[in-house]
This record gives C-alpha cells, sequence and structure tokens, in this order.
C-alpha cells in the first residue's frame, strides 16, 4: 500500500479532483478542508496577512493507482505551475511474515528449583 499526500491551494481543487476523475483515481480519500503552512510558493495561513488556504487529500491506493494519481496531479501542476501543488508518496512497510520474523534471543537453560525451609537442610 502507498499513502499518497496530495497539498494544493483551494483555486484548484476543483481541477486536481477532476484529473483524478478522469484518471479513474483517487475515488476514496480523505480530504482535509483548510490546511494552513509555509511552503516554496509562500505562506497559506488564511488570514489577513496571508489569505489563501490549501486544503489537503489523504489516499490510501496499491502502486498502480498511484501513479495514475501522480499523472493526474502532474497536469493540473502543468496548466497551473504557480499554484504550490505538492504531491507526496510513502510506500507502507510490510510487517514480516512468521516466515520471516526474528528468532527469539537464546535464553540459558533454567536450574531446576532448589527446596526451601527445613527440609532443604536434611538432603544428602
Amino acid at each position: 500500500m502507498i499513502r499518497i499526500e496530495i497539498i494544493a491551494n483551494h483555486s484548484v481543487e476543483e481541477n486536481i479532483l477532476e484529473a483524478l476523475a478522469a484518471e479513474k483515481a483517487g475515488k476514496y480519500y480523505t480530504k482535509y478542508p483548510n490546511v494552513y503552512g509555509v511552503g516554496s510558493t509562500g505562506p497559506r495561513m488564511g488570514d489577513a496577512i496571508w489569505p489563501e488556504e490549501n486544503f489537503a487529500l489523504v489516499i490510501w491506493c496499491e502502486e498502480e493507482e498511484a501513479r495514475s494519481i501522480a499523472q493526474a496531479v502532474a497536469s493540473v501542476k502543468e496548466r497551473f505551475p504557480d499554484e504550490g501543488i505538492k504531491l507526496f508518496s510513502l510506500n507502507k512497510a510490510a510487517s514480516p511474515g512468521p516466515e520471516e520474523q526474528p528468532a527469539a534471543p537464546e535464553q540459558p537453560p533454567t536450574p531446576p528449583p532448589q527446596p526451601a525451609g527445613p527440609e532443604a537442610e536434611n538432603l544428602p
């Protein structure tokens, strides 16, 4: 599985969603409607000084769909190069299967229990 994050200016939100639909990719996503921060195209703080805002989409998908999403976002970036459109991806590390689990460290053998109390004194 791959995690895709798309962070972009609100001005291109519809363009990105349309491009994803055209690629038949990114159908299932989580949207953060108002995202603030500072990127390479400047601050987006949603205030009187820096009034612009971004949005973010988070998509979990397989590799083939990730390529289609990247193509869709690239097409929008090509049309709007100054709008601060970013795509980040992260591969989810697969958990090792049972046959791949690291071996448990060897433990020294446990000595047999020794009797305690008055009867221990009568042992040969």
